[in-house]
């Protein structure tokens, strides 16, 4: 008999990948959506590499309570993937937080009411790095909250903070996966992944310059592959994996192999800091970049190798992927 699984944010980009890799291990998936008028797209997505016969979908809201216990009923794990991201630093901070932080209990909730086995949460390593000085995090690294780390950065801590709290002496089992910047091909989701609009910037030419600006990576298809493994490794429990390259990549090397893949309007001039802290002051998106300029975060991601068996792929793959697919 298949175990079934409770997937939130199943519509978006890694919860799409996630849905598929559960349902090609042989899980039965309950996808939550917000509406059901995802349902229809999201199962057409899936289905282009993944049988979606043991796929259902339920309406579940992060900011309502209506809906979980039903959702979750007869799950055995639940992956919490569902968060609102967008890199554009929003007018009221609580437009991120309050659904990232009050969804995420909510959804603990019904699952530790369920007796479910393990929740695993997707938080992301800007719940380890935010506000901190350039250097190298391991899994025991929490941001800053009282630096200036911008609304989404505090959404993911405060979020993932939440969630360890919560199943502090339950039965309960909690595991998290922290991704880096999440690159490849989508399988159909509009992604509100800022990555894509960052490669979309980058290969139509709308982003005259290149930031200064590195990040660690990763390939959505290992981010969703990392979380079936999480879910299911013994030793996975009570335990946070970094989903990313142990060095930053920086955007210089983003746009080189856009330009050698034959992209010919990636810029090649960078762009001064000083630049984008003037765009911040009336553009969103150079806002949300400005916490980020200059920073290099290196990160002792082998317990992610040794534990979950993690595979990397070439972010070389990656880049040149999501851009074909866009």
């Amino acid at each position: 008999m298949a175990e079934r699984v409770l997937l939130t944010g199943i519509s978006g980009y890694i919860g799409q990948y996630c849905g598929a890799e559960l349902l090609n291990q042989g899980y039965k998936v309950v996808g939550a959506v917000r509406s059901l008028s995802k349902a229809d797209a999201t199962r057409a997505a899936i289905a282009a590499v993944a049988p979606v016969e043991r796929l259902t979908f339920a309406e579940a809201d992060l900011l309502s309570d209506q809906g979980w216990d039903d959702a979750v009923r007869g799950c055995t794990y639940v992956m919490h993937v569902a968060s609102p991201f967008v890199l554009a630093e929003p007018k009221d901070e609580n437009e991120l937080i309050t659904p990232a932080v009050e969804g995420t209990r909510r959804v603990i909730s019904a699952a530790q009411r369920a007796s479910v086995r393990r929740l695993v949460l997707t938080s992301s390593t800007v719940a380890m790095i935010s506000g901190r000085p350039s250097g190298k995090y391991g899994p025991d690294a929490w941001s800053d909250t009282n630096a200036n780390i911008g609304a989404y950065a505090k959404s993911k801590t405060l979020a993932e903070r939440a969630a360890w709290d919560a199943v502090a002496g339950s039965d309960m089992e909690l595991t998290v996966v922290n991704p880096g910047a999440v690159f490849g091909p989508s399988l159909g989701a509009e992604v509100d992944g800022q990555s894509v609009a960052l490669m979309t910037d980058m290969i139509r030419g709308k982003m005259p310059m290149i930031p200064d600006v590195a990040m660690g990576m990763v390939d959505v298809r290992d981010v969703a592959r990392l979380h079936v493994a999480a879910m299911t490794n013994p030793a996975a429990a009570g335990q946070r994996f970094i989903a990313a390259t142990a060095e930053p990549v920086s955007m210089t090397y983003f746009a080189e192999v856009l330009r050698t893949a034959g992209y010919s309007k990636v810029p090649t001039r960078k762009a001064p800091n000083m630049a984008i802290k003037l765009m911040s002051i009336f553009d969103r998106q150079a806002k949300g970049m400005v916490p980020s300029l200059g920073k290099k975060a290196a990160f002792d991601n082998r317990a992610t190798f040794d534990v979950l068996d993690w595979q990397p792929t070439p972010m070389e793959t990656s880049i040149t992927e999501m851009a074909a697919a866009i």
